[in-house]
């Protein structure tokens, strides 16, 4: 199995796509979000924090994404898919990539099916989100790249 560290490519999507934000603020599902994109019970209305805090959360995030991708993935994969795999595990969550047919795609070598999967997941709340659809676009030029 290989082990792969996130590149400096797909760190730069995964900041671009989350932004930064010092303030806590209600994500379009209404879930606290701060720095780039953490979310969870320690996130609060009225928190701020610095570019460091929001750096060091956005660290811990990603590497929970990078150790998920690499058990996860089975099959033989490029930096590029390994990359749009770890934002779209960050950005979906654990627990969807890891049930996703997407995954199964790429672990049964079906790469052609899996970039499909990506503009699948483009709804919140129920409701097809732009910002996920350009997301997952940019995922899957990725992972095909």
């Amino acid at each position: 199995m290989q082990e792969f560290s996130y590149s400096d490519r797909g760190l730069a999507l995964t900041k671009s796509f989350e932004g930064l934000q010092l303030g806590a603020y209600q994500d379009c599902v209404g879930n606290w979000t701060i720095g780039y994109g953490h979310t969870g019970p320690s996130v609060l209305p009225g928190q701020s924090i610095s570019e460091a805090e929001a750096e060091t959360l956005l660290q811990a995030d990603l590497a929970e994404a990078v150790a998920c991708v690499n058990r996860a993935v089975h099959a033989a994969m490029s930096q590029g898919q390994f990359d749009a795999m770890v934002d779209f595990c960050f950005n979906a969550g654990r627990g969807n990539f890891v049930q996703s047919t997407l995954l199964r795609k790429v672990n049964s070598r079906d790469f052609g099916g899996a970039v499909a999967q990506f503009t699948l997941w483009v709804h919140a709340g129920g409701e097809v989100v732009s910002g996920l659809v350009r997301r997952r676009n940019a995922e899957a030029a990725l992972f095909t790249a």
